[in-house]
């Protein structure tokens, strides 16, 4: 039986100037295992070298869905092969607020921003984020676009969602897909939490910056990678606004049992 670290090894795509790239094919799931080569993950594209993306082209990467601000997506936009559409999806329009704290310390100006991550105030900043995906209606908007895309029967290729790095509105949506697809909880947070893996190279300098600027790592870690608490927060909201995943799916989302039957058809195999 292969090991989770060894399925996650055979899953990355390991593109220089793509980071936190991974295949989510060969995940377990309710009657087999998602398809490989089909829809993949990933932190931004915008610095996305000639040779990487020749890399996505050969890949067979056709749509790929950017979950970032209009900001962001205008400041830094993705660079992409010619043969790749790409769909802008602003998950955090009506409120992007905790998106520029990140975008902050990403940038290397983590003292700026310090004093709001004192005594719990970082872990506090991605709790309120992950309640955002739940509530807000551009969420909703997104993610419904994002799941009726992949969808839909006269799209072709493989495609790949990505945010700024690839973990908090990209892992709520790869969250919900493996869920909608039947993987098993474990399965699910085990492809969460890999991030804090993959990512490391892209954070670790951010954290080296942060200490040569006299601010503790530690404060820094929680904005800047994972953690299985933050799922238990949109639960927890998904369960106090809609009453259930299944309901947030239908009522918040509007997806019905069709475009989730196409779903697993064409990933599960």
């Amino acid at each position: 039986m292969t090991s989770p670290s060894e399925t996650a090894r055979s899953r990355r795509v390991p593109l220089p100037s793509a980071p936190n790239m991974r295949d989510l094919g060969g995940l377990p799931v309710s009657g087999g295992v998602v398809r490989t080569g089909v829809v993949f993950r990933s932190a931004s594209l915008a610095d996305l070298a000639d040779e990487d993306q020749r890399a996505l082209a050969d890949l067979g990467i056709a749509t790929v869905y950017d979950m970032r601000t209009a900001q962001e997506q205008a400041k830094k936009p993705d660079e992409l092969p010619v043969s790749a559409l790409l769909v802008p999806l602003d998950v955090l329009a009506d409120d992007q607020g905790d998106a520029s704290i990140g975008a902050a310390i990403m940038s290397g100006h983590t003292r700026e921003v310090a004093d709001l991550l004192e005594e719990g105030g970082a872990a506090a900043i991605i709790g309120k984020s992950y309640r955002k995906f739940i509530r807000l209606r551009s969420a909703h908007t997104a993610y419904e676009a994002f799941f009726r895309g992949l969808a839909n029967p006269s799209r072709r290729g493989a495609a790949l969602f990505h945010c700024a790095t690839g973990k908090d509105r990209t892992g709520w949506a790869a969250v919900c897909l493996l869920r909608i697809l039947g993987a098993e909880d474990d399965v699910i947070l085990d492809d969460y939490l890999q991030t804090n893996a993959d990512l490391m190279p892209t954070i670790q300098p951010v954290l080296d910056k942060a200490e040569a600027d006299g601010v503790d790592p530690e404060l820094v870690l929680p904005i800047l990678t994972v953690h299985e608490r933050n799922l238990a927060v949109a639960d927890d909201e998904v369960k106090r606004v809609f009453g259930s995943f299944d309901a947030y799916l239908s009522e918040g989302l509007g997806l019905k049992d069709s475009t989730l039957e196409a779903l697993r058809e064409r990933f599960v195999e």
